[in-house]
């Protein structure tokens, strides 16, 4: 009923910029907070940014002044912009939300597909 995409993801070199976008789309009555993860080859998946539906951000200190989470509430759709990037933010970038459904009234948190970045040095 809830599925979220995501997209932008690719090949940079170092120093270089990506945007990914995630659209949340189905019965979704109202979208809580919203978050970027990403999981590298042979790591734990882990959180990056997180912002809420007040557009409150939380940031892992890592990409801290890098990379800016955004969500524009209007199209159920979440933002990273990432500058500077690493070959260390090589990884698979999830998006997550917790989504309000018509169906239930009840939250519950969803997930992406993911969308591959790879940093080159």
């Amino acid at each position: 009923q809830v599925q979220l995409v995501e997209s932008g993801g690719g090949l940079v070199q170092a120093g270089g910029s990506l945007r990914l976008s995630c659209v949340a789309s189905g019965s979704i009555f109202s979208i809580r907070a919203m978050g970027w993860y990403r999981q590298a080859p042979g790591k734990q998946r882990e959180l990056v940014a997180v912002i809420t539906s007040g557009g409150s951000r939380t940031y892992v200190d890592s990409v801290k002044g890098r990379f800016t989470i955004s969500r524009d509430n209007a199209k159920n759709t979440m933002y990273l912009q990432m500058n500077s990037l690493k070959p260390e933010d090589t990884a698979v970038y999830y998006c997550n939300a917790d989504i309000r459904t018509v169906v239930t009234g009840r939250p519950s948190v969803y997930w992406g597909q993911g969308t591959q970045v790879t940093v080159s040095s």
